[in-house]
């Protein structure tokens, strides 16, 4: 009996060791896993898959394009805000003119008489030295930005620029300013931001020797992304017999589109569009933009085109032309006129077949924060914000959350305020203006 029991004791031992070994596998793949998930190459394409099948089952109970906002006009503007208007004006009222770096003709000095332009330019031109690249995530503008900047002679990765204007990866957007102060705070070359593009303005600049990067909006035929959002593309070439210009794109690689489309969704973003070049060029360039080298003039001759369209077209078409309509005024700082453009635009929103409407537009373009806000209409400001970030399955937007913040300031919300602005250093550590909004309060981030 004794060596029986010894035996059942022997054979229970060896059995234990088969549970360790399974939870040593176990624990050994997980560690080598979460290894393999620090080398970037792989890094990247895990958080493709994984953020890719979270925003699926996001919207799938989530529909974001099933939401609208009806501005309430909270608070119409009495004489009090209107008296005060000129004094809320944001501080930097050059955004989109920036002064230059240093060694260039500031832009609003006088700009000098444009170069006149061939009477013809050829009916093919294909740059050389723009080297098609793949973005990481949500990193078309900087992957772009890289693909000009390189085509000059600069040394450096997409990462780099990253670092800079997107510390992390899950931000959403990054804006055609922030890539032009890029250009001219840590680069050796010149720029300039314009709106109101065309294709004979890309055809006359690309056959003079100038890619042009351009803002557009984009469609995944696929729906692989769920609809409409915006991209940056660097036109490289054109071809009169092909009716197409030629974009080396970051996500579908080198492609053809024609001066239609492309036209008819670069105009979803204003027609903005950034030229990069060597400083001893600016003149030739400003040439070559002939009257829209002048900022002032560019902006009200692009803010006429967006009035007229916004009278002549319809459906989506309407709903951009409004929203640029919007945009436009609030670069004049006259907010008024653009918080009602931005009304007609969520107007004309709502009558739109679900499918075919734009909800990732606030990632890009936060006018209608700005012109609410400065007529007083803060609570739409918090509605608004609050609907794009809910609408997002990562709410990465940290220009949404400061001006959420700064409506629940005016509100007298103070503490949700300090949230929404340390909420926009989440995810853009060390953003300025975030730090300058909680410096106002007597808070440290």
């Amino acid at each position: 009996m004794a060596e029986q029991t010894k035996s059942n004791n022997t054979t229970s031992n060896r059995k234990r060791p088969v549970w360790q070994v399974i939870l040593g596998i176990l624990l050994v793949g997980a560690v080598v896993l979460f290894a393999l998930y620090q080398v970037p190459a792989i890094h990247d394409r895990a958080y493709f898959y994984l953020a890719t099948l979270r925003s699926r089952v996001y919207y799938f109970f989530r529909p974001p394009a099933e939401s609208t906002f009806d501005p309430s006009q909270d608070s119409t503007l009495d004489a009090g805000v209107a008296a005060t208007l000129t004094a809320l004006m944001p501080t930097p009222t050059a955004t989109y003119t920036p002064e230059p770096t240093a060694g260039t003709t500031p832009e609003n000095t006088a700009i000098p008489s444009p170069t006149p332009s061939p009477t013809s330019i050829p009916t093919a031109v294909q740059l050389e030295g723009v080297v098609q690249e793949y973005q990481r995530l949500n990193s078309c503008g900087p992957t772009n930005l890289a693909l000009v900047l390189r085509y000059w002679g600069w040394v450096g990765e997409q990462i780099d620029i990253e670092q800079v204007v997107k510390p992390r990866l899950e931000d959403l957007n990054v804006t055609p300013q922030e890539m032009l102060t890029y250009v001219q705070e840590h680069t050796q070359q010149d720029v300039v931001l314009r709106f109101g593009g065309t294709v004979d303005l890309l055809k006359r600049l690309v056959a003079a020797g100038y890619p042009v990067l351009v803002e557009r909006g984009y469609v995944n035929l696929d729906k692989e992304w769920n609809g409409w959002m915006g991209h940056y593309g660097v036109v490289d070439g054109y071809d009169d017999a092909k009716n197409a210009v030629h974009i080396p794109d970051t996500v579908n690689g080198n492609i053809w589109i024609d001066y239609d489309t492309l036209q008819k969704f670069w105009d979803e973003f204003l027609g903005t569009y950034l030229i990069i070049f060597p400083p001893g060029e600016r003149e030739i360039v400003l040439g070559l933009l002939g009257d829209q080298a002048d900022p002032e003039y560019n902006l009200d001759y692009t803010l006429e085109v967006f009035r007229e369209r916004s009278e002549s077209v319809d459906r989506s078409e309407q709903y951009f032309a409004f929203y640029s309509l919007g945009e436009l005024l609030v670069m004049k700082k006259d907010y008024v006129n653009a918080a009602e453009a931005f009304d007609k635009a969520f107007e004309v929103y709502g009558w739109l077949p679900v499918d075919d409407r734009p909800w990732r537009m606030l990632w890009y373009q936060v006018g209608p924060y700005e012109a609410y806000y400065y007529t007083g209409r803060y609570k739409d400001v918090v509605s608004l914000t609050y609907k794009t970030i809910t609408d997002a399955s990562t709410p990465a937007l940290p220009e949404t959350f400061l001006w959420s913040g700064r409506a629940n300031v005016a509100l007298g919300n103070t503490q949700t305020a300090i949230f929404d602005f340390k909420r926009a250093l989440q995810w853009h550590p060390g953003w300025p203006p975030a730090l300058a909004e909680l410096k106002a309060l007597g808070v440290e981030p």
